[in-house]
Order: structure tokens, then C-alpha cells, then sequence
């Protein structure tokens, strides 16, 4: 990194990576970032920090030092709304690449987002949400990631399609274009990316996904660390629909509408005989379905993940399901701000 191109004045594009208490990983992620393919005009990263404890701050200090690309921004609030809007007021480029820290990128990654958006006209552009996975639970996590039965209709979880999309994971975009949107929802500790691209597409704007566009998302390593990320997915799902009084797609009601009525029904049990009749088949008709989806998706990728793939399905659909009642209680019912405002990846 040291010796690394001198920083303009004014780049063509800068990056944007919120991140807090990263330091296991924001090193890999920084030295992968900064040797990125340079486009014509040249790229500048700015990471901002939700005021790190743990040696995070240090680590993007002494690389900064190393290469004058690279700008440490402060994000006291800790969210990753209020880190990506800081990295955006503070950016000089016309163009803002949104970066996870635990994402790996092709080294032609920022080059072939430029290509796409030039060809295309798009206001936002992406790649699917292709995935990497070590360990045993990765790979069953990461099959169903990909799997229609565990996150519906979703084409960004397609990885060859190409074509206009609702959202794309992370995105690149105009910077003149965030800002006449008013950028992203600092309510929003998750899904505002989701919020945003909403706003965009209703204000006539396009949404392009490409393969030639390659990033490699690391699932999470734990159930329960699954269950808390789709729970809280499904919990902001509800202040966002709330704010746009519409869903974005049907998608997003399902789990929902599943929890709901596996909830009513198990209270009324201990009343009524046919609501014992009807969970039954309900539970029964889930745990069939869950079992065919895992026969498909070990024999398409690995057998040995069968035993363990329709509790992760159960994560995925229970996780966000939950969390979208409990955004009803609190957003709609109890008419109180949301939980979960620390930046963090669990």
C-alpha cells in the first residue's frame, strides 16, 4: 500500500465504509479497497468510524498514513446511516461507492461499476449477492442464501442475472443524486439501503444489476447470529413500509403473515380444538415445504448440508417473521422510536 497513488484534489469517485469495532477485519478490507483497479480520475476511501474501542480507529490511522487515499471520518452517532451520510457530505468525488467491511472485491470491481453505469444510465448499480464460505454452517447459511424458498424472488440473490432491480447489495450512485434524495434515512438502522433505493425508484429513477459487477459476502457464522440479523431486517421492514405506507414487494410480508398467524393460532389453542387442528397442518405443511427446499439445495450444492438446511431456513423465515411483528408492536401499536442503534454485524 505504502507508495500508493497521490491523492487528488478531486477524485472521481469515493468510497464509503461505515464501519465499528472492525478490527479483526477492516485491515483485509482497507488493503483490498486501495488496490482496486484505478479508473480515469481516480478514487479516494473514506471510512466512517462509530468511534471504534477496540483498535479499529489505530488500524485506518496508520494505513492512512501510508497512503493518502485513504480518510478517517467520525460517526459519534454509531449508526450506519449516520456513517454513510457523514462519509457522503464529506466525499469530493461525483460518484459514491458504498463498501462493506466484510465483503471481498474484485480488483476490477470499481472499474466494472463505472462501465455498467455508463452503459446503462442507471442511477444505481450493483452486483448480486454472491457469497464465501469456511466453515460447515457458512456453506449451509450461504446455500440458502441463495435458495428462492428461503428469501423469495429477491434477482439480486440470482448471480447470473442482468437487468433492472428493485435493489442491488451496497451500490453505486451519483453523489448529485443521493443528495436530492436527502440521503439515507438516519432512522434506520437496518434496510436503508432498501429505503433508499425505494425513494429512487419512485422518483423515477433505475436500479441495474450486473454480473460482471463481483463482491463475495461472508454469512454469518452462527443460528442465532442468522435469527438477529433476518430479525432485524423484518423489524426496520416495518418502519420503512410504515414511512411509504406500501411495501416495496410482496416479499417482504410473507414471513410475517406466517408468524402471525402460527402466533394467533398457538394462543388459541388451549380454547379451541380446531386451532390445535390448524397449527398442525400449518407447522406440517412449513416442515414439508422446508424439506423439500432442503433436498433441492443439497443436491444442487452439497449432501452433507441436508441435516442442518431447514433450521436455517427456520432462521431466515422465524428471524425476520418475529422481527416484523415486533416492528407492528413498537412502530404501530406503541407508536415508539426503534431498538438496535448500534453499528455492529450481529
Amino acid at each position: 500500500m505504502s507508495g500508493g497513488p497521490p491523492r487528488s484534489d478531486s477524485p472521481k469517485v469515493s468510497l464509503i465504509i461505515p464501519c465499528r469495532n472492525e478490527a479483526r477485519h477492516i485491515e483485509a478490507c482497507l488493503r483490498g479497497v486501495l488496490a482496486f483497479e484505478e479508473p480515469d480520475g481516480g478514487f479516494e476511501a473514506l471510512v466512517a468510524d462509530g468511534m471504534s474501542e477496540d483498535g479499529t480507529r489505530e488500524i485506518i490511522q496508520r494505513l492512512a498514513a501510508e497512503d493518502p487515499r485513504l480518510r478517517l471520518i467520525d460517526n459519534p452517532q454509531r449508526t450506519t446511516p449516520h456513517g454513510l451520510n457523514a462519509g457522503i457530505r464529506a466525499a469530493r468525488g461525483e460518484i459514491i461507492v458504498r463498501i462493506d467491511a466484510h465483503t471481498e472485491y474484485a480488483p476490477d470491481y470499481l472499474v466494472q461499476c463505472l462501465r455498467v453505469m455508463q452503459e446503462t444510465g442507471a442511477d444505481n448499480v450493483g452486483g448480486p449477492a454472491l457469497t464465501r464460505a469456511r466453515s460447515y454452517l457458512h456453506r449451509a447459511i450461504a446455500a440458502a442464501y441463495h435458495s428462492r424458498f428461503a428469501v423469495g424472488n429477491a434477482l439480486f440473490h440470482q448471480p447470473d442475472y442482468e437487468g433492472p432491480v428493485d435493489t442491488v447489495p451496497y451500490g453505486c450512485y451519483h453523489r448529485e443524486r443521493l443528495l436530492e434524495l436527502g440521503l439515507f434515512d438516519e432512522e434506520l438502522v437496518r434496510n436503508q439501503d432498501d429505503e433508499l433505493n425505494l425513494r429512487l425508484l419512485r422518483t423515477g429513477g433505475r436500479i441495474w444489476q450486473s454480473p460482471r459487477i463481483r463482491s463475495w459476502y461472508t454469512p454469518r457464522s452462527a443460528l442465532t447470529a442468522l435469527f438477529k440479523q433476518y430479525f432485524q431486517y423484518g423489524y426496520w421492514k416495518v418502519r420503512v413500509i410504515q414511512k411509504h405506507r406500501l411495501p416495496a414487494s410482496i416479499r417482504h410480508l410473507v414471513p410475517g403473515g406466517f408468524a402471525a398467524c402460527c402466533s394467533l393460532l398457538l394462543l388459541l389453542t388451549p380454547w379451541f380444538e380446531w386451532a390445535r387442528y390448524a397449527l398442525l397442518v400449518l407447522t406440517g405443511t412449513y416442515l414439508t415445504a422446508a424439506l423439500l427446499a432442503a433436498v433441492l439445495v443439497a443436491k444442487k450444492t452439497d449432501w452433507r448440508l441436508l441435516p442442518v438446511l431447514p433450521i436455517v431456513f427456520a432462521c431466515y423465515h422465524f428471524g425476520y417473521g418475529l422481527g416484523f411483528l415486533a416492528g407492528i408492536w413498537d412502530f404501530v401499536i406503541r407508536r415508539r422510536s426503534g431498538r438496535f442503534t448500534a453499528l455492529t454485524r450481529g
